[in-house]
């Protein structure tokens, strides 16, 4: 059982293309070890009641270790930073950093990366994303960093890949009372397995300790002022980084943006909206009517709930395996062929195709080791959002998100009453703070076509960041974000932006 995760389109295609890696480029090891919310009034809000040790820390940066490690001039190193904000003299955990200095000699300063999840590692990703960045590149350090509990930053791994290749068989959208049960203990058995593999730092794994985190990293590189480009995820990040440090914004760029306005139901409807959006495009695309198309899969994975398809691996496709499939593909319209393809295999009775595509998604690879995105996107948004669904009030939510979506929404409604079910830690906040009174202009960049996070997002992020510091960018596309998506429209307002600082007109909108 997983909620879809908020990548941008660039490793969504990477995914569908190669197949994902969890692994990381690595840095040094963590340095030290070590209760509070980190959202609390007792939490440092700026540089001056931060000690010295972490401040004026120097950063060992060294040519990144591991069989991933890039080559090209990436550079890896690790940063202390507290383990409970609240107490900035205590325990520190090591966050891992990945950076390739500026190319040219008018450098600006820092370009921090995030691109999305939670959990997505941007040590393993930033050097991948180079080429869709050089003229950035050119003026700009490009850093990235495995936020705590992802990746080579004390990374969690809630259970084996034994344990998950078995949870797969389990039914995401339970039809009897017998499957619920099911469905729901295995809830309740991945949150123990998360709180054991974490420790203490399941209590501070939450957007908000990122965001300091941020803040201490700007200081440590040197930058007076944040430079930042969020994707996915990575935007809602960004946006409690602007209200958290508002005089500490400097350019700041947001793209495929998450609705700050919405709770986690709120988020699984925006969801669900977002992927029938996308894939009625694709069904006109084909020269289907997007009503009988959706039907047509919808009839089809309720086949494969009662029957389970065979595929050439020996593994049976079940229906969650079959809508993952489906997803993945709709993140990038390059991706549209290759579900043409799965579906006309899955209608014959063959779920290979499906499978392989939600293998990817899943970061299974050949030797059926899983990567681990899922289990941090969990224990941060778990972390994050207060709402827990009880089964009872997730089926009264159904007959909405199955009118809003006949092929996603039973998945992402039940998803509600799953993902946080029985979580061993109390979530902080129904949605994030993201108002920036303040801050500089923020440059907030919407497709209309984003499956992931709805093209309505991006306005609502806009309005909420304030007056004169939100400015909307819409581009009427397909896939998940628009920066190096194809517009030379938007690539080009994104460059002005973050090269010279200009800040486009309020509501620019490109074709």
């Amino acid at each position: 059982m997983s909620r879809f995760v908020r990548w941008t389109a660039a490793v969504a295609a990477a995914a569908l293309m190669t197949g994902c890696s969890s692994g990381s480029s690595g840095g040094s090891e963590d340095e030290g070890k070590g209760r509070s919310r980190s959202s609390s009034a007792s939490a440092p809000t700026a540089s001056s009641k931060l000690p010295s040790s972490l401040t004026s820390q120097k950063l060992d940066w060294s040519r990144c270790k591991g069989s991933s490690a890039p080559g090209g001039g990436w550079q890896c190193a690790t940063l202390k930073v507290p383990l409970d904000w609240a107490k900035p003299d205590g325990e520190t955990i090591g966050i891992a950093l990945i950076r390739s200095k500026a190319s040219g000699s008018s450098r600006i300063g820092s370009l921090l990366f995030n691109f999305g999840g939670p959990g997505g590692s941007g040590v393993s990703m930033m050097p991948s994303y180079e080429s869709a960045v050089s003229k950035l590149h050119e003026r700009y350090d490009l850093v990235s960093w495995d936020p705590r509990g992802v990746g080579a930053s004390k990374g969690i791994r809630c259970r084996s890949d034994k344990a998950i290749q078995a949870a797969e068989s389990i039914d995401a959208t339970p039809d009897d009372a017998a499957e619920e049960k099911v469905y729901l203990d295995d809830a309740t058995s991945f949150g123990r397995g998360c709180a054991t593999a974490a420790g203490k730092l399941l209590l501070h794994v939450s957007t908000t300790d990122t965001a300091r985190d941020m803040d201490l990293m700007r200081q440590v590189l040197g930058d007076g002022t944040m430079h930042y480009f969020g994707i996915s995820y990575g935007t809602e990040l960004g946006g409690v980084y602007a209200h958290l440090f508002p005089k500490s914004v400097g350019r700041l760029v947001l793209d495929a943006v998450v609705d700050p306005t919405a709770d986690s139901v709120g988020h699984a409807k925006n969801q669900a909206r977002g992927f029938q959006r996308a894939l009625d495009d694709y069904l006109k695309s084909t020269g289907q009517d997007p009503k009988q198309g959706s039907r047509k899969i919808a009839d089809l994975l309720k086949r494969i709930d009662a029957k389970p398809l065979q595929t050439s691996s020996g593994r049976k496709l079940t229906e969650t395996l079959a809508v993952t499939g489906i997803v993945l593909p709709l993140y990038s319209k390059a991706g549209w062929p290759t579900l043409t393809s799965a579906l006309r295999a899955a209608e014959a009775g063959d779920g290979s195709e499906l499978l392989t595509l939600a293998d990817r998604y899943n970061e299974r690879d050949t030797s059926a080791r899983y990567g681990t995105t899922t289990h941090s996107q969990r224990v941060i948004s778990c972390l994050d959002d207060k709402q827990r669904p009880t089964l009872e009030a997730t089926k009264k939510l159904l007959p909405e998100f199955e009118k809003i979506s006949p092929v996603f929404g039973d998945f992402l409604g039940w998803d509600t009453a799953g993902w946080c079910h029985d979580w061993p830690a109390t979530g902080q906040f129904d949605h994030p703070e993201v108002s920036a009174p303040g801050a500089a202009p923020v440059l907030v960049v919407g497709n209309t076509g984003d499956p992931a996070t709805p093209y309505e997002g991006a306005r609502k992020m806009a309005h909420e960041l304030g007056k004169d510091v939100g400015v909307e960018l819409t581009w009427k596309g397909e896939g998940h974000g628009a920066y190096g998506s194809g517009s030379d429209c938007v690539d080009s307002t994104v460059n002005a932006y973050l090269l010279d600082g200009t800040v486009p007109e309020d509501g620019k909108v490109c074709s």
